[in-house]
């Protein structure tokens, strides 16, 4: 079983920086699948981004936040780093750190699939 443990969230204005960091324990995890969703309100959850622990491929967020989001890992690969930089107000939401054993696994909404992380809530505001 693997436990996530997400920290960083807060309120920042438009055009700050946030940093955010999700710890995992237990199982292999230095070789899983790791990464970051959101869930604005009254949305569905929404892909940010993840990076395979065993290669580093990184699986790149959406072109809107290209040059914005940047993930990373660390701490022998049990770390998930992202950094947000320039943020907006759409930004806004509660970001959910994720594992799994495969793309497959990770890239699922379903509460039941994969490990989550608690949430943490960014918001961006003036």
């Amino acid at each position: 079983q693997v436990t996530l443990v997400e920290s960083g969230g807060g309120l920042v204005q438009p055009g700050g920086s946030l940093r955010l960091s999700c710890a995992a324990s237990g199982g292999a995890s230095s070789a899983l699948v790791m990464g970051w969703f959101r869930q604005a309100a009254g949305k569905a959850h929404e892909f940010v981004a993840a990076i395979q622990g065993s290669d580093g491929t990184i699986y790149p967020t959406d072109p809107s936040r290209k040059g914005r989001f940047i993930i990373s890992r660390a701490g022998a690969q049990n770390t998930v780093n992202l950094q947000m930089n320039d943020l907006k107000s759409e930004d806004t939401a509660v970001y959910y750190c994720k594992a799994g054993t495969s793309v497959t696994m990770f890239m699922s909404t379903s509460s039941d699939v994969g490990y989550w992380g608690q949430g943490t809530q960014v918001t961006v505001s003036a």
